[in-house]
């Protein structure tokens, strides 16, 4: 499907309710298939949480998680630990060639039987499930924090706990930090001292309980985009959001003051309102805590023709596409001029914004809405827009109630 935006202005006064984050739903969803007694809430209506959903009470020898990387990584974990059941954990093309070799090496130091089918390193993997009894691993620090996260979510169910010694540089700390928040809100004993995480052992139940998924902070930082763009004045409310988040892109707050967007929460509604203030010329953010925003960033700042340089990137380069070669090639189609590394990127100010320009989505979903916003500025298509459901299924219809001028192109 691709889609038309058309110049749209939004309407002064807006609100949209965003359903769970899809980080907290799947981590929680794992939880529950360990810990039935738990009961969730407004959980995330995402395919990644769908999927997530399907494999965990599938019967299958084939597991298929098509493009849900955190599904991928948790889901190895999770196959792992189940005794007496042995799976192939495959996905799309584009899962096949993201590696999971860092976790599978963990996970086998404890004593997991897992093998390749294919490529070494790289999924379609075999999991034999098995009783571990191993309580120590080392992983290294600066990989993706769900290889990280995965380990930690089945370390209840071992035998003997979780010791996890994490090796040099701590990156991604805030979605570490989440999964401890949500083990320790259903009763889970944890430590987090040093480079050393403990997980308590947890027999097979706890206490019956209710939780409560907060929204989603990433699909939020398409709204402060929009409110960074739209005239001072123009309100956004979204629901439901806790000031005192788990979530690592709660960090939205006080990056989108440097563009004039402040944030107040009444009650479990977040209030955006564009201000007057005066947006600095250039812009300089190390994202190594909170990359799931940073295409939302790099766009934000081209919209609003300011320079940015953004840093602390690495894992970018292995999501549904690599980010920041995708980055580079649609804003250099729109006008920008715009350089790459390995863990950055820097973005020179537009005087101009080529309209009418065909963005490419990659089949990653933050592409086609980190987008979006440009259309308060210039007409653009968005193709393969449909890839939105992987995170947000309701974007579009939502920036529709908001003002959004939007036609389908049947092609």
């Amino acid at each position: 499907m691709k889609i038309k935006l058309l110049p749209s202005e939004i309407n002064s006064s807006s609100a949209i309710a965003i359903t769970g984050s899809k980080s907290e739903t799947n981590r929680l969803l794992l939880l529950q298939a360990l810990y039935p007694e738990l009961i969730l809430k407004n959980t995330s209506n995402s395919d990644d949480s769908q999927v997530m959903t399907k494999a965990l009470k599938s019967e299958e020898t084939v597991v298929d998680i098509h493009h849900a990387g955190t599904a991928m990584r948790f889901l190895t974990s999770y196959f792992a630990v189940q005794q007496g059941r042995e799976v192939v954990l495959t996905g799309s093309s584009r899962m096949q060639e993201r590696p999971i070799s860092i976790l599978v090496d963990a996970l086998r130091q404890l004593g997991a039987d897992i093998t390749y089918e294919k490529t070494e390193g790289y999924p379609p993997i075999r999991i034999k499930g098995t009783k571990i009894e191993k309580r120590q691993v080392s992983l290294k620090a600066d990989v993706s924090s769900q290889y990280i996260s995965a380990l930690l979510l089945v370390a209840p169910g071992l035998e003997n706990g979780l010791e996890l010694t994490l090796e040099g540089t701590l990156t991604s700390i805030p979605y570490i930090k989440m999964t401890l928040a949500l083990l320790a809100e259903i009763g889970i004993a944890t430590t987090f001292e040093g480079n050393t995480i403990t997980v308590a052992h947890q027999a097979k139940t706890i206490t019956a309980q209710e939780v409560t998924v907060e929204s989603d902070w990433s699909s939020a930082s398409y709204f402060y985009s929009i409110a960074a763009m739209a005239k001072p004045g123009t309100t956004i409310a979204l629901t439901s959001y806790k000031e005192n988040s788990f979530q690592g892109d709660s960090d939205l707050v006080a990056l989108y003051r440097h563009f004039g967007v402040e944030s107040a929460f009444e009650n479990n509604t977040l209030m955006l309102k564009k201000t007057a203030v005066k947006i600095e010329d250039a812009l300089s953010f190390n994202l190594q805590n909170t990359p799931d925003i940073a295409q939302t960033i790099a766009v934000t700042c081209f919209g609003l023709g300011i320079s940015c340089h953004l840093s602390g990137l690495h894992t970018l380069k292995i999501k549904e596409t690599d980010r920041l070669l995708a980055l580079q090639n649609e804003l250099t189609k729109l006008g920008a001029v715009i350089t790459v590394t390995n863990d950055s990127l820097t973005l020179g100010a537009a005087a101009v914004i080529n309209p009418d320009v065909r963005i490419a989505t990659y089949q990653d979903h933050r592409m086609a809405m980190a987008f979006a916003p440009l259309a308060l500025r210039v007409p653009l298509v968005i193709e393969e827009a449909g890839v939105v459901s992987k995170s947000y299924p309701d974007f579009w219809e939502d920036l529709k109630k908001i003002g959004f001028k939007i036609q389908e192109i049947n092609e």
